[in-house]
Formats: C-alpha cells, structure tokens, sequence
C-alpha cells in the first residue's frame, strides 16, 4: 500500500483530513518561519560585528593612547605623560575566501570566490577578521623630557611599544599646566 492509497483511505475519515492539513499548514509555518528568522539573524549579526569594529575604532586609538601613557610613566623621570597616536585607514575587513587550484600539463589556474552567508534577503561576504587601523605616528609629552637621557629613552620605548620607528614618533617637554614656557613672550 502505497502514499497515494493511504491518503485516498483517509478522504472517508473527517476527522484524519482534518489533522492532515492543521500538521501540514503547521509544517510550511514553521519553515517560512525558520528561513525568516535563521537569514535575519545571519544578517543581524554580521551587521553587529562590522558596527562593533567601527564604533571600535576610535576607542581603539583612545585606549592605545591610554596604555602608552601609562607605560611611559613607568620610566624613571619621565612624570607626567600626554600621547597622540596619528592612524592611517580604518580598520581592514578580511573577508573568508575558498579556493579551488587545478593544474595541468604546463598550467597552474588558482581561483578564490567570498565565502558568502545570508538567507533568501540577501547575501553577504563572511568577515573573516578586523584588523585594527595601522598606527603612522605618535606626539608624545612628558614632564620629564627635559633630560635628554629620559628623552632618549621615551623615544625608544614608545617606538618598541607602537612598532614604529623613532624617525615617526615626536617627544616634547610638557609644561606645567597654568604655566607659559619661558621663552614666550606674551602680547
């Protein structure tokens, strides 16, 4: 007996059609609800890493100042220490790629294609990682720059933290708040 007969043998009994069509009307629910949801949510939280790595962005430069400057104290007479980081683009989007690699007799073909996710809505290419914006330069105050010894080792230290070299890092005597620098001469 097969699908067909079964089904024919259930047209007497009301009751069965009945239940028949509420499970199958139940069933194309739950599937139409299922491909909303499940591509929304894709969607949704490609959405919130992307809005997570901009808004990051500046908190990225803002805490790297931070740290530096807390690093820097640390050196003996350095003081007090004020850090500006100067960064370059923003933050880099390295996208999931699979690739296919076919070679013959004196050929070599590579191909690669963005992974892609996202439901019936749309599609979109799988953020594989942020990379954080790439540091160009650093202005670096500190009370104790004065000495030239303090100042030499500012120097060295913020161009091994930041990855830097000295030649894109600028040190300065901070002056004293509510204080003008000698040399100036108001009017």
């Amino acid at each position: 007996m097969g699908i067909v007969d079964r089904i024919k043998s259930f047209k007497g009994d009301r009751r069965m059609m009945k239940a028949v069509i509420v499970f199958g009307v139940a069933g194309l629910l739950l599937i139409m609800m299922s491909a909303l949801t499940d591509g929304g949510s894709d969607k949704k939280s490609t959405d919130k890493a992307v809005l997570s790595a901009e808004l990051s962005s500046d908190a990225y430069c803002s805490e790297t100042e931070r740290r530096l400057e807390d690093f820097l104290r640390k050196i003996n007479g350095a003081g007090e220490v004020k850090a500006f980081i100067k960064v370059g683009s923003e933050q880099k989007y390295i996208y999931a790629t699979e690739g296919k690699k076919s070679v013959s007799d004196k050929k070599s073909e590579e191909e690669e294609k963005y992974v892609l996710i996202g439901g019936s809505s749309g599609k979109e290419a799988l953020v594989e990682t942020v990379e954080a914006p790439e540091i160009e330069g650093a202005v670096i105050l500190c009370s104790g720059c004065g000495d030239p010894a303090v100042r030499e080792q500012v120097y060295r230290a913020a161009a091994a933290a930041l990855g830097l070299p000295t030649a894109k890092i600028y040190v300065a005597r901070l002056s004293s708040p509510g204080k003008a620098p000698a040399s100036y001469q108001g009017g």
